[in-house]
Order: structure tokens, then sequence, then C-alpha cells
């Protein structure tokens, strides 16, 4: 992931990028003959246009990269941000903004650790629990309130503000309806 960043690939969110999803997207030219009208009206030469052709397969996600020895809910969170842009991509999604793409994969992770703040307070007030891994200490629910705190404050424009109209309209709409209008639109319903 160093060398991703090092060489300038794909947008990132410095300083903080721990996680990143890598895709494929080929661009053909398609060759068009055109033939030419002299000014009489009649047929003049043929001339040769190449133009980009953006070929979509199937499955472009390549790798998910995510940095390691982090938090377990920090490392939960990330993968739920570069796992919605590789769902984004294998849905067929057209080229989102910015502050769109990133602000629905935000929104996923921060309802990840919604989640995970749930689980953990059930686990610890129930007597009983199904978890393989037990009650969670105080310790993990403030940790992954501090990590969804994060989200919910960043002030960049694209993370920070795409997160928030992201979520208003996932509260407003819910995921499937906003993800529906996201793919006809490009833009987050208002």
């Amino acid at each position: 992931m160093r060398l991703w960043m090092e060489r300038g690939m794909g947008h990132y969110h410095m300083p903080e990028t721990r996680g990143l999803c890598l895709s494929e997207e080929q661009t053909i030219s398609t060759v068009r003959f055109e033939k030419t009208k002299n000014w009489d009206g009649k047929s003049g030469s043929r001339t040769m246009r190449t133009e980009p052709y953006k070929l979509t397969r199937r499955c472009e996600v390549t790798a998910i990269l995510v940095l390691y020895g982090l938090p377990r809910l920090l490392t939960g969170s990330i993968l739920a941000h570069e796992m919605m842009h590789a769902w984004l991509r294998l849905q067929g999604y057209r080229t989102l903004s910015q502050d769109v793409e990133e602000g629905i994969c935000q929104v996923l992770a921060h309802m990840w650790l919604k989640s995970q703040i749930a689980f953990i307070s059930s686990s610890n007030t129930s007597s009983a629990t199904s978890s393989r891994q037990g009650k969670r200490s105080p310790f993990d629910k403030k940790l992954a309130e501090f990590f969804k705190h994060q989200i919910e404050s960043d002030m960049s424009s694209v993370y920070g503000n795409g997160f928030r109209a992201g979520n208003q309209a996932v509260l407003k709409y819910g995921l499937p309806s906003t993800l529906e209008h996201i793919r006809l639109t490009g833009s987050f319903p208002f």
C-alpha cells in the first residue's frame, strides 16, 4: 500500500490512508470510418476517427488492502468502507464524484461501528451470549464510539461532507433507496 501511495496512484485521504480497494478498468479505442461530403453534396474522402470506449468487465476488483496491526474495530470499519467500494464496482455503478463515493463508503463504515457498539452493549448486559468472543470490555465500546465520532466529525469536503450528505439520505430514505438513487443519478437524494 505504501508503494501505491508513493506512486500517486488513485486518490487517497492523507495522512490517514489505512485501506485501498484496487480495481481495473479497461479502455479500448474503437475505430470508425466516415465518408465526408464535398461542398457539392457528393461523397468525398474517407476519414478515420478513434473514440474511447469503456469495456466494463464483470469482476473488476483485484484487491482490498488494509494496514496490518490496527485495532479490530478500526480494521472492521476500514473493511466495511473498502468493501463498499468493491460492491459499487462489481454492481457497475458509473463513475461517481469523490464526495458521493467516499461518503456512502463512510456511511457503511459508520453503520458497521454502530452495529458493533450495539453488539458490545447487548453482550455485556445479557447473561448468556451466543458470541464465541464472549463479553467485550468497556474499552471496546469506547473505542468503537471514538472511531464512529471520527467519521461524524471529519471536516474534509470529500469524506466528512460526503458522509454527512450520505448519512442524511440513508436516514431519510433507507440504504437500498439511496443506493438506487445514486445508481440512477450519481448523487445523493435530497
